[in-house]
C-alpha cells in the first residue's frame, strides 16, 4: 500500500483520468475526497471505492465549494490532506483561434488555471501548518507541443505547466512538493472536443498516428504516474512535469 494513512483530494473526479487517479489512490490505501461538478457521477465512484471515499458536488473554479472540499478532505483525514491532485480541465472546441468566443476563453482559463490558484490559496496553509504535502497538477502535451486549433486551451496548459515549476520552487521550503503531469490526448470525455471532428475509428487514427507508441493515453496511464508523483517514492521530486505521451513531444 503506496498510500496508506494518506488523504488525497481529486478534483475532477468523477470521470476520465480523475476517476483513474481516485481508483488508483483508494486501491493504494489512501482516503480518497472525490470532486467533480458532475455530483452525482462522484456519487457512484465513492459508492464503488467504499468507505475510505467521500464526494463533494463543486465547481473548481468558486472559492467557496474549493474550500467545502478542503474541509471534508480534512475530516476524512483526521486534520490532515497529504495529496491535492489538480486534475479538473475544459476544453473549447477544435477551431480556428478566431472563432473561440469570450466566454469561451473566459471559461477555459477559469477552470484550467483559476482553480489552481483557488486551491493553492486553500490548500497551502493547511499543508504549511502540517509540515508538508503533495500538490499535483494536470497539465498537458497540448502545454509543450501544442495542435492547431487549440491555441487557447494551449495556453492554458502551458501555465498549468510553469506554474507548477514557480510553485516548487517556493513552497520547497515548507516541504511541500508540487509536480505536474503532462498527458497527451485521452481516451475521455473531452476527446472529440480536442479533435474537432466526430470521434470516428477514421479520425482517431489521424492523431493516433501523431503518438509514436501508437495510442492514446488511459485513465490507468495517468493514474499510475500520478501515484508515483504523490508516494514517498518521489520524496526528492518536485517541479517536474512528467510526460504521459508515448513520445509525442519528443
Amino acid at each position: 500500500m503506496r498510500l496508506a494513512g494518506k488523504t488525497a483530494l481529486v478534483t475532477g473526479a468523477a470521470s476520465g483520468f480523475g476517476a483513474g487517479i481516485a481508483r488508483r489512490f483508494a486501491a493504494e490505501g489512501a482516503r480518497v475526497v472525490v470532486m467533480d461538478l458532475n455530483g452525482e457521477g462522484a456519487e457512484r465512484l465513492v459508492r464503488a471505492l467504499g468507505p475510505s471515499a467521500y464526494a463533494v458536488a463543486g465547481d473548481v473554479t468558486r472559492t467557496e465549494d474549493i474550500g467545502r472540499a478542503v474541509e471534508e478532505g480534512l475530516r476524512l483525514g483526521a486534520g490532515r490532506l497529504d495529496i491535492v491532485v489538480n486534475n479538473a480541465g475544459w476544453t473549447h472546441r477544435n477551431k480556428p483561434l478566431l472563432e473561440v468566443s469570450e466566454e469561451e476563453f473566459d471559461r477555459v482559463f477559469a477552470v484550467n488555471v483559476k482553480s489552481i490558484y483557488l486551491m493553492t490559496r486553500a490548500v497551502v496553509p493547511v499543508m504549511r501548518a502540517q509540515g508538508g504535502g503533495v500538490i499535483l497538477n494536470v497539465g498537458s502535451t497540448a502545454g509543450i507541443r501544442p495542435r492547431p486549433g487549440l491555441t487557447w486551451y494551449n495556453a492554458t496548459k502551458g501555465a498549468v505547466n510553469l506554474v507548477t515549476r514557480s510553485l516548487a520552487v517556493e513552497l520547497a521550503p515548507d516541504r511541500i512538493r508540487v509536480n505536474a503531469l503532462a498527458p497527451v490526448m485521452g481516451e475521455t470525455g473531452l476527446l472529440e472536443a480536442f479533435m474537432g471532428v466526430p470521434d470516428t475509428p477514421e479520425n482517431r487514427a489521424k492523431f493516433i498516428a501523431t503518438i509514436p507508441l501508437g495510442r492514446l493515453s488511459t485513465p490507468e496511464d495517468v493514474a499510475a504516474a500520478a501515484l508515483f508523483l504523490a508516494s514517498d517514492e518521489a520524496a526528492f521530486l518536485t517541479g517536474v512535469v512528467l510526460e504521459v505521451d508515448g513520445g509525442r513531444t519528443i
